[in-house]
């Protein structure tokens, strides 16, 4: 056989073995994944954040805190790896049933996770920062401090918020980050992955919550219901979505009630003529259109049940159980 012919031959087998080798590689390359939960007072931004850090928004995000009420799972999938957010509601110190029941669904779900990421404000610790600390303090987790809303201070200002924290609770990391601009979450996502124990990808690539999208409308109602309203109207409204009809052509029709405790907040909602209750609707509509990808026709209703908050049968049947 020729010289050159058999250099030639020894270089694709050469060739060959290491594009085997890559694919073995490949194979046995561990995958990282697990549950990250974002926890802190209300109002700190952990919707925004949990939005910032998937890419999309899967959690309803409102000025007034308290806005989240369930157990929210953001999925982000990255090369080699998937975290698994959920986002807890605020942690506070509940005035009726329903603050209860959101209280302890934070405090479990804290519990399942393979990390938690504190949020606080640039600000030194409260009484409600340390009720919350004292609860992560028996769970044995590693946990993350991260200072939000960075893009209101400066940066020398954020060093003796840091050490007041530090005094508190040994974190495991400290990053600042800005859940508004997007300022430290890159950071933020390589330290979580460095974390997180090998495992299975638990959802597909295509999958980023596991809300159902009756939830997903319902929650998008809610949010417009308290931007429209302001101060107007408290945290006693709740949204089901009571008929969901799917025609042809990519078109549905969605029936939802939106329930208030007292006859004057029916009468905020719906606002003069129904106009109040008209623009609620319009961008709830918009907004679930694009989430769904299809045309909508929704119709509210405004409904009275009273003193709901405290009455856990009427809880349970808006799914606070």
């Amino acid at each position: 056989m020729p010289f050159f012919q058999m250099r030639c031959r020894c270089f694709v087998v050469r060739i060959t073995f290491f594009y085997v080798f890559l694919i073995i590689f490949h194979m046995t390359k561990s995958f990282k994944s697990g549950m990250v939960a974002l926890a802190g007072r209300p109002n700190v931004g952990k919707s925004t954040l949990l939005n910032a850090l998937i890419g999309e928004k899967v959690s309803i995000v409102s000025p007034k805190p308290q806005t989240t009420r369930n157990r929210i799972v953001g999925i982000k999938n990255l090369p080699g790896s998937q975290i698994i957010f959920v986002d807890t509601p605020g942690i506070h110190k509940p005035q009726h049933k329903l603050g209860e029941l959101i209280v302890a669904k934070a405090c479990e779900s804290v519990k399942e996770v393979d990390l938690i990421l504190f949020m606080a404000e640039p600000e030194k610790p409260g009484k409600g920062d340390n009720f919350i600390l004292d609860m992560v303090r028996t769970l044995n987790k590693d946990v993350f401090l991260l200072i939000n809303k960075i893009d209101n201070v400066k940066k020398p200002e954020l060093l003796p918020v840091i050490e007041a924290y530090t005094e508190l609770y040994d974190f495991t990391e400290i990053i600042p980050v800005s859940a508004k601009t997007g300022d430290g979450t890159d950071i933020l996502l390589e330290r979580i992955v460095e974390r997180l124990p090998e495992g299975p990808k638990y959802y597909p690539d295509d999958i980023v919550t596991d809300q159902i999208e009756r939830f997903m409308v319902a929650e998008i109602v809610r949010e417009k219901v308290m931007q429209k309203t302001g101060d107007e109207i408290p945290y006693s409204v709740a949204v089901e979505v009571i008929s969901w009809t799917e025609k042809k052509e990519d078109v549905i029709l969605i029936d939802a009630n939106i329930y208030v405790e007292r006859d004057g907040q029916k009468g905020i909602i719906i606002g003069k003529s129904g106009r109040k209750l008209k623009e609620i609707g319009t961008a709830a509509r918009f907004e679930a259109e694009r989430l769904l990808g299809c045309k909508l026709f929704l119709k509210l209703w405004v409904k009275v049940k009273k003193d709901w908050r405290g009455d856990e049968r009427a809880l349970k049947d808006l799914g606070y159980n």
